[in-house]
């Protein structure tokens, strides 16, 4: 039963203001009040809202192919100031990810922040694969996650408040998993479903990881498939199989934990995780940021099933051109590599895994312990070959 009197009370103010109070984009009477008599400026909700929706119908760029793209993101961070606090260890500067503040000679806080749209339609899953994307920046740097503030984005008015509440609880449930409190949290009204958090953890100040520690000899390896961005994409225009949006979420929604604590344990120095940049993406930060030049030997690189298809098929979003817009600038390629393998490379990856360079003495360890703990796909996919001002080599390994 609606408000009468709020309507009216409202209705009028609307239009003696010539707009809607609750969206100065509409006139009034809105549409929704002309077709449907349902006044949201009153607070009046239609009845038939569905609980349940395919959310990746509902955004323009699916997970973290929603992110600015580096060139773009670089261009409006320059010239921001410095930072002149010796507290801080590790900065925006050097694109790493997450930063590092100095508490005491034996604790830093590791902290960082991640949000994006879904990249799957079921709510929970899309919380959960949120989450885990979000804490897998302290995990890339060597650090324990220990808090989280949830950051909702969500079309409350013409969404059920329980696809909201779904997504918050495969969140909780993930970060829960993980050891972290969520301690709290923020919303706003969006017209695209956005997620993810703030995530706090700690670290010792003389074992931090970091992504500029690379060296000639070093071995890259990678803990996860890459492909999630093409079958996202391919969710979106209904292309993609059941199986293959299955097992790249199962993908999306493992935590990088386990990665972490065994390149901790084995003293990596250097890694960073593989997220909406792509492989080449954050590879070319890690050279970059080194001075060193990378093989990456494409036949070894792990890919979800179908995903070579799907581009075959003209299966690519607008992010992978982006992504190659900027990183592309760094790669040369050597010898015939085939144009889907490339474009694969440039896929913007959703809780994609770590990415790290490591002495090859301890690579095969390294390898074998990941994969006994279920990280089955993990591989060696390259090495680092020379000093340099950072470049990337792409080719068949001999």
């Amino acid at each position: 039963m609606y408000d009468l009197e709020k309507r009216k009370r409202i209705i009028e103010r609307s239009l003696n203001l010539g707009h809607c109070i609750c969206n100065p984009k509409q006139p009034c009477p809105c549409e929704m009040l002309q077709e449907k008599n349902i006044c949201m400026c009153a607070g009046e909700r239609p009845e038939d809202i569905p609980d349940t929706v395919p959310l990746t119908q509902f955004v323009e760029n699916a997970g973290c192919a929603s992110k600015i793209n580096q060139n773009d993101l670089k261009k409006a961070l320059a010239g921001l100031p410095a930072l002149a606090d010796p507290r801080v260890l590790v900065s925006a500067d050097t694109c790493d990810d997450a930063g590092i503040f100095k508490l005491s000679d034996d604790l830093a806080l590791v902290q960082s922040v991640d949000i994006f749209t879904p990249g799957v339609d079921d709510p929970y899953i899309f919380g959960q694969i949120a989450a885990a994307n979000s804490v897998s920046d302290i995990y890339a740097m060597g650090g324990t996650p220990l808090s989280a503030l949830s950051i909702i984005g969500f079309p409350i008015e013409t969404m059920s408040h329980k696809i909201m509440h779904q997504i918050l609880r495969g969140g909780i449930d993930k970060l829960q998993e993980a050891g972290v409190a969520v301690i709290g949290g923020h919303s706003i009204k969006d017209n695209e479903v956005k997620f993810g958090f703030a995530v706090t953890g700690v670290i010792h100040p003389e074992k931090i990881i970091t992504n500029d520690q690379a060296e000639p000899g070093d071995m890259l390896i990678l803990t996860k498939p890459l492909g999630t961005g093409v079958i996202g994409f391919a969710s979106q225009v209904r292309k993609a199989t059941e199986s293959a949006a299955a097992t790249a979420a199962q993908a999306m929604t493992e935590l990088n934990k386990v990665p972490s604590e065994i390149m901790r344990e084995l003293g990596v120095t250097t890694a960073t995780d593989v997220t909406g940049f792509a492989l080449l993406g954050h590879l070319s930060e890690m050279v970059l940021q080194s001075g060193v030049t990378a093989e990456v030997h494409v036949d070894k690189v792990p890919l979800f099933e179908g995903v070579l298809d799907y581009i075959k098929e003209g299966v690519i979003s607008g992010a992978i051109e982006r992504n190659r817009e900027y990183a592309s600038q760094y790669v040369e390629l050597e010898g015939s590599i085939p144009e889907e393998m490339i474009e694969v490379l440039y896929d913007p990856q959703t809780s994609g895994g770590l990415l790290m360079a490591v002495k090859p003495e301890i690579a095969p360890e390294l390898i074998s312990r990941l994969r006994a703990r279920s990280f089955q796909e993990a591989a060696v996919i390259g090495v680092v070959i020379s000093r340099s001002d950072g470049k990337i080599i792409l080719k068949h390994q001999q």
